[in-house]
């Protein structure tokens, strides 16, 4: 029996049934969720208004639910799915943090998660489960049928940056001798087919694949033509075990909307589409961006303070090393500073500059490793323009920095030696910022993840050692 929502009306007598409140609009005219909408959905949750609760996230797009998922209280979370019962979308669960999903999915039983996996595509319900311990995949995928729990222990099996864990295994073959109108009358009158595809695969009786066929070709071409002659042959194909970066290249080269997915045995497993890509180019944009500053991959804005310090303390600590490393250098030359206060009001400002300078380098070179546009054909043209720009901009630092020295401490040689040491110091940032991160690639480890402690450290070392020692010989201080 459908649950109703009930709600008596204030001064009615007894069995006076109010209508339920107006639904307040999601969004507000800046795109954002509207406060007044999420406290509409928490009150229902509370309630157990299963009626306005269902009929709210039916109307919802799959991102749009996971927005609202992620603003409700912890504890609403997994009562709202299963309040709202078939009615709730498992691909919003994609849409939201990691550390969200997975408290849910604990809090849920297996058998509604199963539920829920059931209705998704088979890439949706990877992505769902992989993150999770392989007891509670184990509880999930138990209570699926036999023919797409295999199907899904298959793709967990893959490397988790592999195309093969990313592939969705639903897709539509045919025989190669099949014509045109074959090819429709299947699609019509098959009611398990993906929900969106833009190409039709040709596969022989061992799964081969012979080829590709775009939908645009397909619903041009009239009904006796067979597809053979409609077949790409040089379609661009992705093996199970690619790393998701190339595949995402891939797609960027050559402008693919989908891509077969083959194993070892050119058999046809799946294919990956559009809307998979743009998930790893941000997925890989984002760790790029939480590496370059020295943080974890997988941390969440919904994370723990106690989570998040966990993951950070030890890049932390080796940043310290590095700090007391290039400190070392200034202790020195203890004695010019005790004489001359102004080189210890000054040298910050060559170190920070040359910082500055080998971050902006080091950004380029971290991207241009990652996109492959830096490589051994072009290193050695792209390591002298960028030490000819720290040249540039450190003959115009050192000028500006000189007259700024000498007109701030009335010292003329002090001008000289800090514009020799912001030289040195820029074309120093520069080359760092780009042979750091070509090194460590080179050593198959992650540039964008390294980089940025040993540059400072090089440019802070580099900057005081110069700038000290330059204004040693100078001034000949003892």
């Amino acid at each position: 029996m459908a649950e109703q929502d009930h709600e008596a009306a204030p001064g009615s007598g007894s069995g006076t049934i109010a209508s339920p409140p107006e639904r307040a609009p999601m969004r507000d005219e800046d795109g954002d969720i509207r406060p007044e909408f999420v406290e509409q959905v928490s009150q229902a949750i509370d309630e157990g208004r299963a009626g306005f609760l269902r009929e709210t996230v039916a109307e919802l797009h799959e991102a749009d639910l996971g927005d609202l998922v992620e603003a409700l209280d912890p504890d609403q979370r997994p009562r709202l799915v299963e309040l709202t019962g078939t009615d709730f979308d498992f691909s919003a669960l994609n849409e939201v943090d990691d550390t969200v999903r997975e408290e849910i999915l604990e809090e849920l039983e297996p058998e509604t998660v199963a539920e829920g996996v059931r209705e998704l595509e088979s890439d949706d319900a990877v992505e769902l489960l992989q993150d999770l311990d392989e007891k509670d995949q184990d509880e999930i995928l138990e209570k699926l049928p036999p023919a797409e729990r295999v199907a899904l222990e298959r793709s967990l099996e893959y490397p988790e940056n592999s195309a093969g864990r990313r592939m969705q295994s639903d897709f539509i073959a045919v025989p190669p001798d099949w014509n045109v109108g074959q090819v429709i009358d299947y699609m019509r009158e098959t009611p398990e087919l993906p929900d969106r595809f833009f190409e039709i695969y040709a596969v022989d009786a061992t799964r081969q694949l012979k080829g590709a066929v775009a939908l645009d070709a397909l619903l041009r071409a009239r009904r006796p033509v067979p597809i053979t002659e409609l077949i790409d042959e040089d379609r661009h194909r992705v093996s199970v075990d690619e790393d998701l970066s190339e595949v995402a290249r891939l797609f960027g080269k050559y402008n693919l909307v989908a891509a077969p997915v083959l194993d070892s045995a050119q058999r046809l497993q799946g294919v990956i589409t559009i809307d998979d890509v743009v998930d790893i180019i941000e997925e890989e944009a984002d760790e790029e961006v939480k590496a370059l500053g020295g943080v974890t991959s997988d941390e969440e804005l919904s994370d723990t303070f106690w989570t998040i310090a966990k993951g950070r303390f030890n890049w932390l600590l080796v940043n310290l090393a590095t700090a007391f490393l290039a400190s070392s250098v200034l202790g020195l030359f203890e004695g010019q500073l005790e004489k001359m206060v102004a080189l210890a009001v000054l040298a910050p400002i060559v170190a920070s500059q040359g910082g500055n300078a080998a971050t902006q380098t080091m950004t380029v070179a971290v991207r241009a490793l990652a996109t492959r546009e830096l490589g051994s054909s072009n290193a050695l043209r792209v390591v002298l323009r960028e030490g000819l720009v720290g040249l540039v901009n450190g003959i115009a630092f050192a000028v500006i920095t000189g007259v700024a020295a000498v007109a701030w401490f009335k010292i003329p040689g002090l001008g000289i030696v800090i514009g020799l040491a912001m030289l040195c110091n820029l074309i120093a940032g520069a080359l760092g910022g780009i042979l750091i991160p070509m090194l460590i690639n080179r050593l198959k480890a992650d540039p964008a993840v390294a980089s940025g402690t040993f540059v400072t450290t090089v440019t802070d070392v580099v900057g005081f050692m110069s700038f000290l020692g330059i204004a040693t010989l100078w001034f000949g201080l003892k």
